[in-house]
């Protein structure tokens, strides 16, 4: 019983490594590269990405290419001895007036060690950071749709521990 905080703290990064984009908020300036970087912190755990594929420049609606975040396509890692990887390609939608980002759905697995636990997070709304094409997670849960009996049912991640950049 002594992997369960442990596996808690997973759980909560695969689903927030999945969710964490950010992008320039003005129009004007230069294009944009249609890429995204992430980053979130749980439990003292980074999971970070940069440079993934986006299907368009904000404020159009866009979708994240998983290919691109996960390995070896991508350089999504996590510091200590957890893995993640994106089971879905994000759908974003942008509201620039409300200063606003949503996420129809992340799919998320993390491993460590042996387990492996999968989750789904749907409806999560992100607001801009200033001026910028950055954008931090409101708090969200989500659930779990697979994986060891040791997987916690849904996880809770806090506001601003997650954030996507679209550049």
């Amino acid at each position: 019983m002594r992997h369960i905080p442990t596996l808690t703290a997973l759980a909560a990064l695969v689903v927030a490594a999945t969710v964490t984009i950010t992008v320039p908020a003005t129009a004007a300036g230069p294009a944009a590269d249609q890429k995204a970087d992430g980053v979130i912190v749980v439990a003292g755990s980074t999971c970070t990405w940069t440079g993934a594929s986006t299907s368009a420049a904000p404020p159009s609606a866009l979708t994240v290419d998983r290919t691109t975040v996960n390995k070896p396509g991508g350089n999504l890692s996590c510091d200590g001895n957890i893995t993640a990887s994106l089971n879905n390609n994000p759908a974003f939608a942008f509201d620039d007036t409300a200063g606003v980002v949503t996420t129809d759905l992340i799919d998320i697995t993390g491993k460590q060690s042996f387990i492996s636990c999968r989750y789904k997070a749907t409806s999560l709304v992100w607001d801009r950071d200033g001026t910028t094409r950055k954008y931090v997670n409101r708090p969200f849960t989500a659930t779990k749709t697979s994986g060891s009996f040791l997987c916690p049912g849904s996880v809770t991640t806090a506001a601003g521990d997650a954030s996507v950049l679209f550049r």
